[in-house]
Parts: C-alpha cells; structure tokens; sequence
C-alpha cells in the first residue's frame, strides 16, 4: 500500500496509520478531488515536482516516510517547492513535516521540510487506539465554502501544534478534556496558560501558501478542505488546474464504498 497525495504519491510500504477496516486513504483522497472536478497524479521523483502547481503532503507514519523521503532525495525538491510560494497541504504526518520544529519524536527525530512557522507535537494524543473523532469549529471554512461552521475531524495518532508564529492563522483548535491521556508531558507544559481542567491545542492551520491540519478531512464526505485548498491555488498566484491528469490506473475508485463519520464509537 502507497500513501497517495494531490500531485505527490509518497513510494510508502504499509503503514499502521492505514491499516484500517476502511479503503486506502489514497482511494479516498482521489475521489475527494474528483467530485470538485479533479484527478490527481503521483508523483516519486524529484524532478517530477517541476512539472506541478500544487501539493498534498498525507498521513501515515512519519518517521517511515521520512526516511523514504531522504532515501529518495526529495526533501531538496520539496524544500524548494514551498520556498517557491506553491501551495501546500499536510495532512496528519503532513502537517509534521510542514513544520518547522517538532517535539515527542522517536530517539534520532526525523527530517522536515519546514516552511510552516509553528511547533508540533508528535502523536499529541497517544497512540492508535487513542484515535477519535470531533467536530470542530471553523468559521473560515463556512464563510469561504459555505455550509456549517462545524466540521467533523477525523484524528488517528494524531499531532497537534502546540504554538504559532505572527504570520499564521490558526483555523480551528481542539479543547482536550481533563480526563484524555496526552502522549508526553511536553505537551501539557506547552499549554500552561490554560489553568482549567482542559487544555486547548491547534489542529487546522494557514500560512500564505502552506496549509495544514491535524487530522483526516477525507475520511469524511464533506469536501470543503479540499475545495478551500484548491482555490488557494489562485490566491496564491498559481493556477492548479495546469497540473490536473488522470489518477494511476492502480486505484479502482467506483468499486470503493462512501465513506463517512462516525468512524470510531
């Protein structure tokens, strides 16, 4: 099993993140796209990424992803896509290696791409067993995309950003409740400024041309994210639809079942 991206396929073994009863979030991912009028492209190699607008980085295992992403030297490449002010999105162990710094990693830590000014914390709220789901309040999503201001997250071993810089709009946060087990202390001592017996921590951020949230929107039929995404393309000065070509013929999509929460009980 591969991790798919928008424009980016990660050449990933299987990872614990995806093993799920539910289809591969590659599958997933692509149909998302394509009820807004779009087919995405793998992409593996580095000088691929010259022939592209856009970028969706997803989720998976982290650590396993960076060091596939180092043995194929593309951390250069994709260094240089963000610093060219393309847009791109991280989801999950996207959102990792989008950012800047990151905390409660494994002995060794792992390489980033950076770009996005905040600090991160690695499987924020403890392991697989510990996923869950949540609706969130996101005002931005509704005024840009319509529909309710609440969105329904999807967060398996999931991260969180912990704190921002100046430039980045934080576009939801998530109130963790007093009695759910954090995976380090580093992230309580992080939010000492809430005194209360719940800690907020950031899932979903902006920064010019980078985009990043901490959990799943396409496990999910609402594709708000992804048309917020894709008109961050226009905003940005690039034009996504110059990158648009048909999805690997690998990926049955129709024979795929809809997907929806809830996902965990």
């Amino acid at each position: 099993m591969r991790l798919s991206a928008l424009f980016y396929r990660w050449p990933q073994v299987v990872c614990e993140a995806l093993s799920t009863p539910w289809p591969s979030s590659a599958c997933l991912l692509y149909r998302a796209l394509r009820r807004l009028g779009v087919k995405g492209v793998e992409i593996r190699k580095p000088e691929q990424l010259e022939t592209v607008a856009s970028l969706i980085i997803p989720g998976g295992e982290s650590t396993t992803m960076a060091k596939l992403a180092e043995y194929h030297n593309l951390f250069p490449a994709l260094r240089e896509f963000v610093k060219m002010g393309k847009p791109v999105w991280g989801t999950c162990a996207g959102l990792i290696f989008l950012a800047n710094k990151a905390t409660g990693q494994k002995i060794g830590g792992q390489e980033l791409i950076g770009g996005l000014d905040c600090t991160v914390h690695r499987n924020f709220f403890g392991s697989q067993i510990r996923s869950f789901e949540a609706e969130l309040a996101i005002p931005e999503l509704a005024a840009k995309e319509g529909g309710p201001e609440v969105f329904r997250g999807v967060f398996i071993r999931a991260p969180a950003i912990l704190d921002v810089g100046p430039e980045v709009k934080v576009l939801a946060d998530y109130l963790v409740p007093s009695n759910e087990a954090l995976d380090s202390n580093s992230a309580v001592e992080a939010q000492e400024e809430n005194t209360g017996s719940e800690k907020k921590v950031i899932v979903a951020v902006r920064q010019r041309n980078l985009l990043a949230t901490a959990f799943h929107p396409e496990l999910t039929a609402d594709t708000r994210w992804h048309s917020y995404f894709l008109k961050m393309a226009t905003e940005t000065g690039e034009e996504a639809s110059g990158s648009i070509v048909a999805v690997g013929a690998d990926l049955n999509l129709d024979q795929q079942p809809k997907i929806d929460l809830p996902i965990f009980q």
